[in-house]
């Protein structure tokens, strides 16, 4: 069975999450569908992408599937993990892609979500980034992509706190381009899609790897780049993170210890 469902109408290609059993976590199944799908809206010359989860959703994603993380002594997000792989998918297609969230994001999900071009959500939507109360270490390009779409002031909330975000905050912050209710948000995602797909396809895919270069251009040493690398061993290869792993699976409340 298909974990998603796929259609495109005037040029405007839309992935719908059809995961719900699992509340749409973003396990190598799914994730591979949907970059499998993005391949064929490029073949097809979309001009724009919605990413979406099915109206009237509770839970947009649940995020990276936690059951697919190794419990300790490798890296839980390398470079060719299926997520990371999307992500870099969604900033490389050659269109704009828009998420229109309803329900809660959670986790690997808001990344994918802050990848997107623009985002229209509900004001019931929310946002929590979650590797602090799992344990697990965020590598340095997904921090890259918390630090792209919102203040730092901000990425450090999300990501120190696990707490959820409202739509309406996130909005006021410039992370969220609109907040529309439920009845209405599909129609409106659509006719910005429409906007979008009316102009100039060429010029627009230009300007998206433009701005895709120019947002990742940070120098960066090649010792800090391994610090940052070992940083992360620290926490990958603690007491903790497997903790953290094991209390997930085990549905307890984790106890960190710091080491």
């Amino acid at each position: 069975m298909s974990l998603i469902l796929a259609e495109i109408s005037d040029g405007i290609g839309t992935i719908t999450l059809n995961y719900e059993i699992k509340r749409n976590a973003l396990s190598e199944q799914l994730v591979l569908e949907i970059a499998a799908t993005f391949e064929k809206f490029k073949a097809e010359r979309v001009r724009v992408a919605i990413l979406r989860a099915r109206p009237g959703a509770k839970v947009w994603s649940a995020g990276h599937n936690v059951a697919e993380l190794p419990l300790g002594g490798l890296d839980p997000l390398g470079w060719q993990d299926p997520l990371r792989m999307l992500i870099r998918d969604v900033e490389a297609f050659p269109a704009p892609v828009i998420a229109l969230i309803e329900g809660g994001v959670w986790g690997g999900a808001c990344e994918l979500v802050f990848a997107c071009d623009m985002i229209v959500a509900t004001p019931e939507a929310t946002f929590a980034a979650t590797p602090a109360k799992l344990g697990v270490p965020y590598n340095a390009t997904g921090l890259l992509t918390f630090l792209n779409a919102a203040p730092p002031h901000i990425a450090k909330e999300l990501l120190f706190t696990s707490r959820p975000m409202t739509a309406a905050r996130l909005e006021r912050q410039g992370i969220i381009n609109h907040v529309v209710p439920a009845g209405e948000i599909s129609e409106f995602t659509h006719e910005m899609a429409q906007t979008i797909a009316h102009n100039s396809p060429l010029a627009i895919g230009v300007m998206k790897e433009q701005l895709r270069i120019l947002a990742a251009a940070h120098a960066l040493s090649p010792a800090d780049f391994e610090r940052i690398q070992g940083l992360r061993r620290v926490v990958y290869n603690s007491r903790d993170y497997a903790e953290g792993i094991n209390a997930f699976k085990e549905k307890r409340k984790p106890v960190y210890l710091g080491e």
